[in-house]
Parts: structure tokens; sequence; C-alpha cells
């Protein structure tokens, strides 16, 4: 099996042109792991699709699949114009979370950068969560996928993984969420560090920033209609939120390596 190894800010996942094989939990888990497979936050299966240009499905490293990953689809976009599988510089992208938009920004021949189309930030509301180390408050944001927003300026690795996995495996969510733990800078400027759900600690996640965005913009913190720059561990992302909660982001994508696997 031949995989691209891809990376948006340091989200990496394997990406295979193909369809799902039956033993994907197995393989995808093996292939992920970053001491004796080929490392990553986990797999990326690119397909052609009845509704859209392309379809994508998406395994996090412990072999859970995922509805939407924003770094990913931007990966999804650089995958398949640079390998010429197609010539459009806008395309449409089939997710479990719904078809998603992709606009490419391309020289020379290579995509340079990526803005997608997320769709609508869903604000489910405030919640007060009871932890072993005490309660904390979050923002619960539907981006097509779940996401539990913090604010907070504790943003130490160790607070994060604890907290992380406590929100996750909390019996209020028995499904798992994504945490976002996040620092207002200023009205346009947030410092985000993420926990996601079935990977752990990650260097940035593309629907996490999204509700970010909105869980700031509900609180007050920043505007609708405005560039918010949220600076993840692993670079920085462009977000933009409609009045009507429809998102844009914007970000790089880049190849790391092609790789071949025997364990398929």
């Amino acid at each position: 099996m031949k995989f691209t190894k891809m990376q948006g800010l340091g989200n990496d996942y394997l990406y295979v042109y193909g369809e799902v094989p039956h033993n994907i939990k197995s393989l995808c888990t093996a292939l992920s792991d970053r001491h004796f497979g080929a490392g990553s936050d986990g797999m990326i299966y690119i397909s052609p699709s009845e509704s859209a240009d392309f379809k994508m499905r998406i395994f996090n490293a412990d072999g859970s699949e995922a509805k939407m990953c924003g770094n990913g689809i931007r990966c999804v976009g650089k995958y398949v114009y640079d390998k010429h599988y197609t010539d459009k510089t806008v395309l449409t992208v089939e997710t479990l979370s719904g078809i998603k938009t992709l606009h490419l920004s391309v020289a020379d021949g290579t995509v340079q950068s990526v803005q997608v189309e997320m769709g609508i930030a869903g604000v489910k509301g405030e919640k007060m969560l009871s932890l072993a180390e005490g309660a904390v408050s979050l923002t619960e944001i539907d981006m097509g996928n779940p996401h539990a927003v913090i604010f907070t300026d504790n943003m130490q690795h160790e607070t994060i993984a604890a907290r992380g996995a406590a929100i996750e495996h909390h019996p209020l969510y028995p499904d798992g969420i994504n945490v976002e733990f996040v620092e207002l800078k200023d009205a346009a400027t947030l410092r985000m560090r993420v926990w996601e759900r079935g990977s752990g600690i990650t260097l940035a996640c593309g629907t996490g920033a999204c509700a970010s965005v909105m869980a700031a913009i509900h609180q007050g913190f920043c505007r609708f209609g405005e560039d918010v720059k949220v600076q993840l561990d692993g670079g920085t992302l462009s977000i933009r939120i409609a009045d009507d909660h429809r998102v844009t982001m914007t970000g790089p994508a880049a190849f790391v390596y092609e790789g071949e696997s025997t364990l398929c």
C-alpha cells in the first residue's frame, strides 16, 4: 500500500487514494504509531464521489472515524491538484459532515494555501463540568464534529493532557468530544491548544480553530465578519465567521514524504 504523508500546521495524516480497507482500525493504529509505524494523527482516504468532486474519510490515530478535519481537508485539496487528479481550483469534497467547498491558491503549478467553506458553526451553549480537580466552564460548539471550548490562561501541557482526557471521556460525552484551550490575545487574535478526540494533543485542529472563534464571538471577545488569527502549536490559521454563522478557514498544506507499507 502506497501512502503520502502530509501536514497542515503539523496536524499530520497518511493519505491514500482508494477505498477504505476492511481492516482500517488495526491498519490505522499500527501505521499511526510514532515509534513502530510511520507516525501520524491518523489516516485519510480519498476517492471519487457521486455527490462531489471527491470524498474523504478520516480515521483518528486510534482507528475511530471522524466526521471532519479542517487541516486534513486542506491537504486533500493540495493532494488531488498537485497529483493531477483535477485541474480545478474550486472543488467540492464530500465528508461525513456534509459537502465542503475548497478554493485553492496556486503558484507555479502547486497549491500554496487552501480556503475552505466549513459550513455553519452551531452554538450549543454553556456547561459547567465537574472534574476530579474541580469544575470547569466550557462552551459547546458543533462544527459537524463536537467541540468543548475553554477560555484559560493555563496552556501547560500537563493541564491540557489531564483536562482534555477527562472531558473527552466524561459520561456527558459517550461518543467523546474535542477540547480546545483558548487564550484571548486581542479581538483579532486567539492562542489555542487542542486535545483531539481519539488522538490526544495535536499540533493543530482546523475545526477546533473554527469552534474557538465561534465561542469567542459568542462570549463577546471577537466579532462577526472579521478575520481572526488563531495561533496553534503548529502555526496560524485565519478564520472568518459571518453573522449567519457560516465559517471560512484559510491555511497552508504541505507534503512530507511518500511511503509504502506491507501492513495492508
